[in-house]
C-alpha cells in the first residue's frame, strides 16, 4: 500500500523547515517511511514557468537542468541558477558531467551535441544531422587530452569521438540496431540501450564484452526508453518496461600494485551474470542505486492503459492519469517503502515524461536503514514543471518516530549510533534508564552510563556507589571514566576491590590495572585485598598477574618478576632487561627455559659470574616433571662448550651422554675438542648408541689404535678413512695391520694401492699380495701408482733445482752488495754532487743498511783504516767504507789503489784494455755496465776494497 503525500507533504520555497510528511493513512503509522521529500525552489519555479524540463544530471558539485527550448541550466544544489547555455534549438534529450564536474555534454533533437567547460570559455559543437537522444563523456574528460565522449541518436549509429592528431574524429561502435536511447560511461565501461537491447563496451581494450537482451513485451523503446544506470564499476542496473535486470559484468581489468589496470584475455569466458531479475506491476521511469536496494519511478497506468496509450508523445488531455510513485525495492522485488508524489499536473502526463537522477554517493553505506553523516544519496525526480528532491530520512527523523510509537530502545540504540541532539539523549535516556533498572538489567545500564552521564563526576560516583549497593560494580567497571571527567581515588579503589574479590571478574580486573592510570588510586589496599588470597582456592593466574602489575606500579619488580616467571609470560626476558633483574634470574632457571630457551640460554650464559652453571644444571636436573629436562641441559651445556670449553667440564661426561641421545651430529666435535671427559664412560656410550666413528676417535685417544683400525675396516667398511687413520697415527706397524686386514677384501687392496703413495712404498704392498688374489682394476690402479710416483719425482727434481738457483741467485746478490762502498765526510766534494742527485732515490733505500754497515766496520776494523790502522775521525778526514766491513781512510784507499793500478798496467800494457779498480757497483749487471760507461766517460775511478780485491786475486 502506497503511502500519498499531501502537497503540504513536500516542502516548496516557503517550506524549508524538517517537518515529517503526513499521512492520508493513520494505520500506516506502523512502517517508518525511508525517504522524505522536498521541491527543489530556487530559480526553478521561475526557469519552468515558461520552459518545461526535459531531463537532469547531477555531480558532485552541481546540478544540470535541461528544458524543452534547448537551453542548459546548472543550478546549485538550493536550485539557484548559476550559469544557462542556450546550447540548442531543440529540446535537450540527455546530459552529461565529467568526473571532475568540470564539463557539461549535452544533446537535442536538433542533432548537435554540444560540451561546454563550466569554468572557462571553452566550448564545443559536433554536428550529427540526425536527432541525438544520449551523451555520455568519458568520466576522464577533464584530464585527458583525448576528449572522448560517445554519442548516438534515431540514427542508429553509437559513435566514440575523440580528438586525434588531425583534429576530433568519430568511432562507429555499433549500428544497424535501431536508434540508441540511452548510453552512461562507468570507469572503461560503456553500457547503451538501443531497440535491441543493452551493450557493454570496453574501451580500454577495444572490445564489446556483453549483451542484455531487450525483455520480451516490453513496450517500443520510442515510447517508453529504457534507463540504465552504473551501481559500481561492475554491477549495471536495467529498468525496461516493466522488467528489471541487475548485471555483474566480468570485465578483463585486474589491478595492479600501483593502481593501474592490465589487462588478460577473457575470449573463454562468460562476462556477465544476471544476479537478479523481476517484473514489476508498474512502468519504469526511472531507476537509481539505494544502498543494497533499488528507487524506482512508478508509473502506475489506468486499467483501460494499454500500448495504444504509449503511441502518442502528447500529453492526456484527459487528466485520468495517476500520480508518480517512488518504491523502495530490493532485488528480490521486496517493497520496503511506496509514496506517491502530488506532482504538479501529474493528470496530464505520461510515463515517458519524468525521469529521475541521483546524486553520486561513497558507496553502498546503506546499514540498518540509516546512512552514515554525508553519505545520504540524493534523488531528483523530474516532471515537465517540477523538480523534487528525495533524501533518507536522517538520524533525528527516525528517533521521533521511535519515541512516537513507544520504542525506546531502538531509540536508544539510534541515539548511541548516531548522536543525536544532547535534550534527546536526556529525555530518550531518561526514560529507558529507569525501566532497566526495574526489569534489573544492570548490564544494559551500565553500557548506557556513557551516553547519559558524560561529563558529570558527581554522576558517575552516585552511580558507582549505588552499583557497589547493589553488588553489581563488576558490571559498570568497563564503562568508568578515568578522565573527563576523573572521580575521587575512592570510586577506583572499591571497583578494583570489588573486582578482586569476585573471581569471575578476575580478568577483567588484570586489563582494568592495565588499563588505568596508575596515578587516579591507591595500589595499597588492592594489593592487601588480592595478598589476603595467595595460597588460597580463589588464588587464579588472572588474580596473579594483577598483583604483579600492582607490584610493578609500586616498583616492587623483583616480587612482580617472580609472579610473572610462574605465569610463563612471554614478555619476562624484555622485562628483565628493562628493569636488570639479573639477580633474581637465579630462582627462576627452569621457567625462563621453559618461556623461550632460545633467549634463556644466551641471558644464563652471558650472566654466568652470578648465575653460575651448577646452579643452572641442578634446577634443571631437579624439573624432570615440569619439562624435558635432558633437552634444556643439553642446549645451555652445548651453548656453554661453545662459548667456554672448560667452563662446565664438571659435565662433560653427562654431556657425552646428551649429544649422544639429541645431538649426535655434534658427538665427534665435542669428543675432539674437550679434555674433560672419562674415555672409558664415553666409549661405553658410543657403543651403546653404535656410534661408530665416536668409537674409532675414542680407541685413538685411549690408544687402542688397532682396535680402532679394525672397527672403521670391519663395520665402517671405509678404506679410505682406515688410510687416513693410520697417515695421522704415524706407526709403521699399524700400517702393516691395515695391510693384513685388508689381503681378505681385493677392493680395499686397490684402493689401499692408489692412496699408498708418499705414504708407503707401493712395492712393499704389491710384495704381500697372494699370487691368486684378484684385484679389481689392478692394471689402471698400477698405472696410477706409477704415475703418481713420476709426478711426485718429477716435482721432487723441480723443487730441488728452484732451491738451487735462488741459492744462487741470492749468493750472488749478497755478493753485489757486499761490493758497495760509502764515503762518510762533512764536506761533499763537487765532483760527485752531480752523482749524488742522481742516485739519491737509491741511496735512501740504503741509509739503514750503511749505518749498520758503519757500526760493523768499527767493530771489526776496531775503528781503525786497515792500511794505516789510525782511529777515524769523522770531524775532518773523510772515509770510505765497504759493505765487506772494511774501512779506509779516503786518502789512504786513493794512494794505495793508484800504486796497484800502476802495477796492473804496466804488467798489461801489451792488453788491449785495461782494468780499473775506480769503478762503482750498483748491485746489477745492467746498472754495472751503464754505470761503468758512465764513470768511463766521467774519467771517475771506481774503487774496491784492497783486502778483499787482494784476497780475490
Amino acid at each position: 500500500m502506497s503511502r500519498k503525500l499531501s502537497d503540504n507533504g513536500i516542502d516548496g520555497d516557503d517550506e524549508r523547515d524538517d517537518e515529517e510528511e503526513e499521512y492520508s493513512d493513520e494505520e500506516e503509522d506502523e512502517y517508518e517511511p525511508r525517504l522524505k521529500y522536498q521541491r527543489m525552489g530556487g530559480s526553478v519555479q521561475s526557469l519552468l514557468s515558461s520552459d518545461a524540463a526535459t531531463c537532469i544530471v547531477v555531480s558532485e558539485r552541481m546540478i544540470a537542468l535541461g528544458t524543452y527550448s534547448g537551453a542548459v541550466h546548472i543550478l546549485d544544489f538550493l536550485g539557484n541558477q548559476v550559469k544557462e547555455f542556450a546550447a540548442h534549438t531543440a529540446a535537450v534529450n540527455d546530459l552529461c558531467f565529467d568526473t571532475e564536474g568540470e564539463y557539461i555534454g549535452s544533446c537535442s533533437d536538433d542533432g548537435s551535441v554540444i560540451i561546454n567547460s563550466l569554468f572557462t570559455n571553452e566550448r564545443m559543437k559536433f554536428e550529427y544531422h540526425r536527432p541525438m537522444k544520449a551523451v555520455a563523456l568519458d568520466p576522464d574528460y577533464a584530464r585527458k587530452s583525448s576528449r572522448r565522449f560517445v554519442t548516438g541518436g534515431l540514427a542508429g549509429n553509437l559513435y566514440l569521438n575523440a580528438k586525434k592528431w588531425m583534429g576530433y574524429r568519430d568511432q562507429v561502435l555499433h549500428s544497424g540496431e535501431g536508434p540508441v536511447h540511452a548510453v552512461k560511461w562507468r570507469s572503461s565501461l560503456i553500457a547503451w540501450a538501443n531497440d535491441a537491447g543493452v551493450k557493454v563496451y570496453d574501451a580500454a581494450s577495444d572490445q564489446r564484452i556483453t549483451f542484455i537482451e531487450r525483455p520480451r513485451g516490453s513496450p517500443h523503446p520510442e515510447l517508453l526508453v529504457p534507463h540504465i544506470v552504473w551501481q559500481d564499476d561492475t554491477v549495471l542496473v536495467v529498468g525496461w518496461g516493466t522488467s528489471v535486470k541487475i548485471a555483474s559484468i566480468k570485465t578483463n581489468q585486474n589491478k595492479g600494485l600501483n593502481g593501474s589496470y592490465k589487462y588478460i584475455t577473457m575470449s573463454s569466458l562468460n562476462q556477465v551474470d544476471i544476479v537478479a531479475s523481476f517484473q514489476t506491476s508498474y512502468f519504469i521511469s526511472g531507476i537509481a542505486p539505494f544502498g543494497d536496494s533499488l528507487v524506482v519511478l512508478a508509473y502506475i497506468p489506468a486499467e483501460e492503459d494499454g500500448e495504444k496509450d504509449f503511441s502518442s508523445t502528447i500529453p492526456s488531455r484527459q487528466g485520468n492519469a495517476q500520480r508518480p510513485e517512488v518504491r523502495v525495492v530490493t532485488w528480490n522485488n521486496d517493497e520496503l517503502a511506496t509514496d506517491a508524489l502530488p506532482v504538479h499536473g501529474f493528470e496530464h502526463y505520461k510515463a515517458k515524461d519524468y525521469s529521475l537522477a541521483h546524486a553520486p554517493f561513497s558507496g553502498s553505506s546503506y546499514a540498518g536503514g540509516q546512512w552514515a553523516a554525508g553519505d545520504e544519496p540524493l534523488y531528483y525526480i523530474v516532471s515537465p514543471k517540477d523538480v523534487i528532491i528525495a533524501k533518507p530520512r536522517d538520524t533525528e527523523d527516525h528517533i521521533n518516530w521511535l519515541l512516537q510509537h513507544g520504542w525506546h530502545e531502538k531509540a536508544l540504540e539510534a541515539v548511541e549510533a548516531n548522536q543525536g541532539r544532547s535534550e534527546l539523549v536526556d529525555e530518550v535516556g531518561s526514560r529507558y534508564l529507569d525501566h532497566l533498572i526495574v526489569e534489573r538489567k544492570y548490564g544494559e545500564v551500565a553500557s548506557l552510563c556513557p551516553k547519559l552521564l558524560r561529563g558529570s563526576a558527581s554522576a558517575w560516583e552516585r552511580w558507582v556507589f549505588h552499583f557497589a549497593h547493589l553488588r553489581q560494580l563488576p558490571v559498570l567497571v568497563p564503562y568508568i571514566p578515568t578522565e573527563n571527567p576523573t572521580l575521587r581515588d575512592t570510586a577506583y579503589e572499591v571497583a578494583l576491590v570489588a573486582l578482586a574479590t569476585n573471581p569471575s571478574f578476575h580478568k577483567d580486573l588484570v586489563s582494568t590495572v592495565k588499563s588505568w592510570p596508575p596515578g587516579i588510586y591507591s595500589t595499597s589496599p588492592v594489593i592487601s585485598a588480592i595478598e589476603s588470597q595467595l595460597n588460597t582456592s580463589s588464588m587464579t593466574d588472572h588474580l596473579k598477574e594483577a598483583l604483579a602489575e600492582l607490584y610493578v606500579i609500586e616498583g616492587q619488580h623483583d616480587k612482580a618478576f617472580a609472579l610473572y616467571a610462574d605465569l610463563m609470560k612471554p614478555d619476562l626476558f624484555d622485562f628483565i632487561e628493562k628493569h636488570n633483574l639479573h639477580d633474581a634470574v637465579r630462582e627462576k632457571v627452569v621457567q625462563l627455559m621453559m618461556i623461550d630457551s632460545k633467549r634463556a640460554i644466551p641471558l644464563l650464559i652471558q650472566h654466568r659470574d652470578f648465575i653460575h652453571p651448577p646452579e643452572v644444571v641442578s634446577q634443571l636436573m631437579a624439573a624432570k616433571t615440569k619439562c624435558d629436562c635432558r633437552y634444556l641441559l643439553h642446549l645451555y651445556l652445548h651453548s656453554l662448550f661453545e662459548v667456554n670449553p672448560h667452563a662446565g667440564r664438571d659435565y662433560h661426561d653427562i654431556q657425552v651422554e646428551l649429544y649422544a641421545d639429541y645431538d649426535p651430529k655434534m658427538m665427534l666435535p665435542f669428543l675432539r675438542s674437550s679434555q674433560h671427559y672419562t674415555l672409558e664412560k664415553a666409549y661405553d656410550i658410543c657403543v651403546k648408541r653404535d656410534l661408530l666413528k665416536e668409537q674409532v676417535f675414542i680407541l685413538g685417544r685411549m690408544g687402542n689404535a688397532k682396535q680402532a683400525l679394525a672397527i672403521i675396516i670391519n663395520r665402517v667398511g671405509d678404506i679410505e678413512e682406515a688410510i687416513e687413520f693410520v697417515s695421522m697415527q704415524h706407526d709403521d706397524e699399524l700400517w702393516d695391520e691395515l695391510i693384513k686386514q685388508s689381503l681378505n677384501r681385493p677392493e680395499m687392496v686397490g684402493v689401499l694401492l692408489e692412496h699408498t703413495v708418499g705414504n708407503l712404498d707401493p712395492l712393499y704392498i704389491v710384495n704381500m699380495l697372494p699370487n691368486s688374489l684378484e684385484i679389481p682394476r689392478l692394471r689402471d690402479r698400477l698405472v696410477k701408482i706409477v704415475t703418481d710416483y713420476r709426478t711426485e719425482t718429477s716435482l721432487r727434481h723441480g723443487c730441488n733445482d728452484i732451491l738451487k738457483a735462488d741459492c744462487v741467485n741470492l749468493l750472488v746478490k749478497y755478493y753485489k752488495e757486499a761490493k758497495r762502498a760509502i764515503c762518510l765526510s762533512e764536506d761533499v766534494d763537487q765532483a760527485h754532487s752531480k752523482r749524488n742527485q742522481q742516485r739519491a732515490s737509491h741511496l735512501g733505500e740504503r741509509v739503514m743498511s750503511m749505518k749498520s754497515m758503519e757500526v760493523k766496520s768499527k767493530t771489526r776494523g776496531g775503528g781503525r783504516c786497515c792500511i794505516c790502522f789510525d782511529p777515524f775521525s769523522l770531524q775532518n778526514v773523510s772515509i770510505i767504507a765497504f759493505f765487506c766491513c772494511h774501512a779506509y781512510h779516503t786518502t789512504c784507499l786513493m794512494e794505495s789503489t793508484i800504486s796497484i793500478g800502476g802495477d796492473k798496467k804496466e804488467a798489461g800494457a801489451s792488453s788491449k784494455g785495461t782494468t780499473s779498480y775506480y769503478e762503482f757497483d750498483n748491485g746489477s749487471d745492467d746498472d754495472d755496465e751503464e754505470e761503468d760507461d758512465e764513470d768511463a766517460s766521467s774519467g771517475t775511478p771506481r774503487m774496491r776494497c784492497i783486502l778483499c780485491t787482494t784476497a780475490a786475486g
